[in-house]
């Protein structure tokens, strides 16, 4: 479903383990900026209620996200730390067409938001079956689903209005850029790292 071209090494979960604290700083983090992401995407294309309406309820979620992943680092004894720096986001970002017209812009982000909860629900997938830890193995499968249902929704909208751009070949494009990105990735205790 996802059309990822290259899977997270499994032994990525085993640089998690070393460090939760920051695994689910990471985590908490991104929950931010996808709720942001959502936001921005919603300020810059209100004209659009199905878009608004959709959007809302996915800004929502990830604040509830960022909620659960804190309530975890809370229980645990653990401090939420500063914001860090996505560097895969910030290197994906560069896919994104700068030129172009309103709608194009439009179609990108959405692109770029989709890929980015795909790689999020891939990583998820693995976290949730091969973490030991098992209340944190249920919660990334439960997030996984969400995730997944993230996808969907900004691919769905890409389509709807992509009406003049070719939303299949330029998804092609991104999947493509994007496995040269994530080759450099997986070495770090972060979501995308």
């Amino acid at each position: 479903m996802l059309h990822l071209k290259l899977a997270t090494d499994p032994r990525w979960v085993n640089i998690v383990e070393k460090n939760l604290e920051e695994i689910l700083t990471d985590h908490a983090c991104c929950e931010q900026k996808a709720a942001t992401n959502a936001i921005t995407i919603i300020t810059l294309n209100s004209e659009y209620p199905d878009l608004v309406t959709d959007l809302l309820l996915l800004a929502q979620e990830e604040l509830v996200h960022f909620q659960m992943v804190h309530d975890i680092i809370k229980e645990r004894g653990y401090t939420l730390g500063r914001e860090r720096k996505d560097s895969y986001v910030n290197e994906l970002y560069k896919f994104m067409n700068k030129g172009g017209n309103r709608l194009q812009s439009m179609v990108d982000r959405l692109l770029f938001s989709a890929m980015i909860e795909a790689r999020s629900c891939e990583r998820f997938k693995l976290l949730s079956e091969e973490i030991k830890d098992p209340e944190l193995s249920k919660f990334y499968r439960d997030l996984m689903i969400s995730e997944a249902g993230h996808y969907t929704t900004f691919i769905g909208f890409a389509r709807k209005f992509g009406q003049d751009v070719d939303v299949d070949k330029r998804w092609q494009d991104l999947v493509e850029f994007e496995a040269e990105v994530i080759k450099n990735y997986g070495k770090d205790e972060t979501i995308h790292g």
